[in-house]
């Protein structure tokens, strides 16, 4: 028997809104509307991550990864953090697109634990991505244009929701089957 790829299961692959999506108003996108496989979008718009008084990120030149169902994710270089105030925490994860995944915590608030992450070899298709964090919103204050990001559900994500994007998104109750 040969083992089937988890990609040949999926249902929402981006080229059809389905029925229960939001719809976008005007300036808005919808999730339903990014691709499976993702892709990655230059965005200018600026981005700050502070952790209480401290800023970490300032950056007008940041990368956004946009898949079906989710809000995008946000990867931010290295030489626009301060990465002085972070160091490498425990746990790893695997993502079917990028590879595997490292995580980082603020050295001055450990208790936090991991507030980054970053692929230090990302698979060929992402490696825009290498030398980039994305940060968890529910765990740092994230801006783009001055607007405050909003944390998508489910605790494991970090998509970065704001006015501009609707869902529903993955991670939210019910949305396991997706």
């Amino acid at each position: 028997m040969s083992k089937q790829d988890p990609r040949d299961l999926w249902q929402h692959r981006g080229q059809q809104r389905p029925a229960f999506a939001k719809l976008p108003g005007p300036g808005q996108e919808s999730v339903w509307d990014y691709p499976r496989p993702p892709c990655i979008v230059l965005d200018k718009r600026t981005i700050e991550v502070h952790c209480g008084a401290d800023r970490l990120v300032h950056s007008t030149k940041t990368l956004r990864i946009l898949e079906t169902a989710s809000p995008p994710t946000v990867y931010i270089p290295q030489t626009d953090i301060n990465m002085e105030m972070l160091e490498i925490c425990p746990g790893r994860s695997f993502c079917e697109w990028k590879g595997a995944a490292q995580y980082l915590a603020v050295k001055t608030a450990p208790e936090l634990g991991a507030i980054a992450w970053w692929y230090p070899e990302p698979n060929g298709e992402f490696e825009q991505i290498r030398e980039h964090l994305s940060f968890y919103p529910a765990k740092v204050a994230c801006s783009i244009d001055g607007e405050r990001v909003r944390p998508q559900s489910g605790g494991f994500y970090g998509g970065w929701v704001t006015q501009e994007i609707v869902g529903p998104y993955k991670g939210e109750p019910g949305t396991e089957g997706w």
